[in-house]
């Protein structure tokens, strides 16, 4: 019943752009497969309610189904397409944005105990499980609100609330909880992926940004290996090429500049690495954007 409820609820209430009341709620619909597309996977706690997606991140690939969640705790640069999906069951999904300090100050408050012990290694920044009941009730209480607008202001925050417990105490709880300690493993990472993402055409040596993450060159290569499935380098580059096909949207004519505006000073090594992530070389697949329906990129649902 929990999981017929949060399908009317979602179809009920899903928007074209996916947003809706509730501040850093989103509700998907999509009625049809998609290719394999790129994009960032933000933070972000992603609930199927009908459908699968197939997620592929470095060498990792995770799908998920009714009644399956994934938690992204570092914003990765991924590929995702949508497996089950028609006009008659289209694929439905909930998705609620993480924020640091919500889960910070949940953890802060956490009596002794109340949190399960971290292992010791730095968890993947993304990660899929099923959703136990307690989890599907909140967040199906919480897409109630929608239709309750003199509820919504006070109640909401507080369902919210209830959602990042039941994760920060769930089976992917070390994931999350990670993302609300300033000096966990994974918040070193984040900020060296903070850093890439913000310096992405310019060389760099993986010792100069292990040192301004605190970390040492060797723990720095296997803890970011851990939570992006690639190495540094081959980061860089998803970012490069993923800001190259966003840049060609709006400059098809341009496929040298663009390339040098990302990183790349030999045209011929940028069309060559283009072609191998996107299947196509920059000028074709531009063509095949343009003609392309548009949905919001994102993990979700």
């Amino acid at each position: 019943m929990c999981l017929e409820e949060f399908r009317t609820l979602l179809a009920r209430h899903v928007r074209p752009d996916w947003t809706t009341a509730v501040e850093g709620v989103l509700i998907s619909k999509v009625d049809r497969p998609d290719p394999p597309s790129p994009a960032m996977s933000g933070t972000v706690l992603a609930v199927i309610a009908q459908g699968a997606k197939r997620l592929a991140l470095g060498d990792r690939v995770y799908e998920y189904g009714p009644g399956q969640y994934l938690v992204a705790s570092v914003d990765l640069p991924v590929t995702g397409q949508f497996v089950q999906a028609d006009s008659e069951r289209p694929a439905l999904g909930f998705g609620l944005m993480l924020e640091a300090s919500a889960i910070a100050e949940l953890l802060l408050q956490a009596g002794p105990g109340d949190i399960p012990r971290a292992g010791a290694a730095v968890p993947s920044g993304i990660a899929v499980s099923d959703a136990p009941a307690p989890l599907l009730d909140a967040v199906v209480r919480l897409l109630r609100l929608l239709d309750e607008p003199r509820d919504r202001a006070v109640l909401a925050p507080l369902v919210k609330r209830e959602i990042l417990w039941r994760l920060i105490t769930g089976e992917q709880g070390a994931t999350v909880r990670q993302l609300g300690l300033a000096d966990s493993g994974l918040s070193h990472i984040s900020r060296a992926v903070r850093w890439i993402r913000e310096h992405y055409a310019e060389p760099f040596r993986v010792e100069d940004v292990a040192r301004m993450s605190g970390m040492s060159a060797s723990a720095f290569y296997r803890n970011f290996q851990a939570v992006t499935a690639m190495s540094p380098i081959q980061f860089q580059k998803q970012i490069r090429l993923q800001e190259a096909r966003l840049l060609l949207a709006t400059h098809p004519g341009d496929v040298t500049g663009v390339g040098r505006r990302v990183g790349y000073d030999n045209p011929s090594q940028f069309s060559r690495e283009y072609r191998r992530q996107f299947g196509a070389p920059p000028s074709r697949d531009t063509a095949r954007l343009r003609n392309a329906v548009p949905t919001p990129a994102t993990v979700l649902p």
